[in-house]
């Protein structure tokens, strides 16, 4: 999607501070973070959220997870938060999938 900034970003057209790739994902800190640790894991494809990713590419659903899981042991952190926003009511502002990986500091739950 041309005016997707997360497909940008994963093509190289927007700089991002990219901390890791696979074959299926890309994994970059995030503009605004809220923890010492705050990057983002996208599927290299464009699908909307957490759910249409699941339908449409299960195998990206799954290396989101391993990806995060990877992010986090090489930032030093063995206690993080993956957080999955799915629609606008919730906080979804970018309509391309995105897992929050947090780390680094005291979360409560239930968290917002």
């Amino acid at each position: 999607m041309e005016d997707c900034i997360f497909c940008q970003i994963v093509v190289g057209e927007i700089p991002g501070e990219i901390v890791h790739t696979t074959e299926r994902t890309v994994a970059f800190r995030d503009l605004n973070p809220q923890a010492p640790l705050h990057v983002l894991v996208v599927p290299k494809g464009h699908f909307a959220n957490a759910a249409e990713l699941a339908a449409g590419d299960p195998a990206a659903s799954a290396e989101l997870l391993t990806t995060a899981a990877a992010v986090a042991t090489a930032e030093g952190y063995d206690d993080y938060r993956l957080v999955f926003n799915t629609g606008e009511g919730v906080g979804q502002t970018v309509f391309h999938t995105h897992l929050h990986v947090l780390a680094g500091r005291s979360m409560t739950w239930p968290p917002g």
